[in-house]
């Protein structure tokens, strides 16, 4: 937040590491879940793929927790970032009285939407149908435990951005990920309507009954 780079950028710069040295941990993944012991899934993202990436899935599997290397350092960070948006977003739509329905649809043109963005800021071939994309995506959207889904609920039922903040015990990251991605979309100019309708109701202050009626009509 303030700068609108990427947690990998901001420390390869910071410390003048190389880029095979850089690594991070992605989901599709909730913290409850493996607190729980239950069968969860993470990727671990790395330029190195057969040497850092592959040698901490070693060390993080066990018999409940499954970890996969993959390469796409830029596009794993960006998604994890959109994805809070999105589950954000359907929060409010929850809060408002949506239902599965319109968070199905939601969700596939968020896909969609994260496809452009992705293609316009670092373009390379990648399969957004996998975990590390998709997956981190849904479990977001759609979890009990998903922090951007509560605020978003809680600003659809009425609270306003700084209530909702203050009851919360936990940080809502989307809140801080919306006025990023917007600001680096003023460059890029991506059709970006969910991003934009989470931005103009936690930002512009505009009601969210008002800007979900038009976003519900962009969608397709």
């Amino acid at each position: 937040p303030g700068k609108n780079v990427l947690v990998t950028d901001y420390v390869q710069e910071r410390f003048r590491l190389p880029a095979a040295r850089l690594g991070v941990i992605a989901g599709p993944c909730h913290a409850e879940e493996v607190a729980l012991e239950k069968q969860s899934y993470l990727t671990i993202g790395s330029p190195d793929v057969a040497g850092l990436a592959s040698s901490f899935c070693q060390l993080l599997r066990n018999r409940y927790v499954s970890a996969h290397p993959a390469a796409d350092l830029d596009g794993i960070e960006y998604c994890a970032v959109m994805k809070n948006i999105i589950a954000l977003t359907g929060g409010i739509a929850h809060g408002l009285g949506y239902g599965d329905n319109f968070l199905a649809v939601l969700v596939s043109n968020a896909v969609q939407e994260i496809r452009r963005f992705l293609q316009a800021i670092s373009p390379q071939p990648r399969d957004l149908s996998a975990s590390a994309y998709l997956g981190d995506l849904l479990v977001t959207a759609y979890s009990q435990f998903s922090r951007n889904r509560t605020f978003g609920n809680m600003v659809g039922r009425g609270y306003s951005v700084k209530s909702a903040q203050l009851e919360m015990n936990m940080i809502a990251e989307g809140y801080y990920a919306v006025k990023s991605i917007h600001e680096l979309n003023r460059q890029l100019k991506v059709n970006m309507p969910i991003t934009t309708a989470a931005y103009n109701v936690l930002y512009e202050r505009i009601a969210p009954a008002v800007e979900l009626e038009i976003l519900k009509e962009k969608l397709r």
